[in-house]
């Protein structure tokens, strides 16, 4: 680990052929602003990855993840992403989003493309690149049938 890197926790959450994606506040300042990315964050410490997952994915859309696997770890200069993969059991209308502007399902095709349309901004916005690169390396992958 280089000094001054951070370690998160994200979750790639499916249901239904399509993956759960939070688009970000359009804040400056914070990590990929109005982007669409992945939901979780930050490890604290004494935490292990799964334990933050799980904090943030409460924090963030009120949902207790029953399992999820792992399905890599993505290492640039300023992060480490633990990346974890889980289907979404319930209905997204049953989140509560209380972290981030909208949240959505979308398409593999809308991954590769990289944008999506929100309801909430009322436009296309743009993934984030790492959120794109993960995505379509799980898409490639397929560890699920999507």
């Amino acid at each position: 680990m280089i000094k001054n890197q951070v370690e998160v926790a994200i979750a790639i959450l499916y249901r239904d052929g399509k993956l759960l994606l939070q688009l970000r506040d359009d804040i400056p300042g914070i990590a990929y602003p109005g982007c669409w990315a992945l939901f979780g964050g930050h490890i604290e410490p004494g935490e292990t990855p799964e334990i933050a997952l799980r904090r943030e994915l409460q924090e963030e859309i009120g949902y207790d993840i029953p399992s999820a696997s792992k399905f890599g770890c993505y290492t640039d200069v300023t992060v480490i992403r633990h990346v974890f993969y889980a289907q979404l059991t319930v209905d997204v209308k049953d989140l509560e989003l209380k972290e981030g502007w909208d949240m959505g399902l979308l398409t593999p095709d809308e991954i590769r493309v990289g944008s999506h349309f929100s309801e909430k901004a009322g436009m296309v916005r743009s993934l984030g690149n790492p959120h794109q690169r993960i995505l379509l390396d799980f898409i490639e992958k397929k560890p699920i049938d999507l």
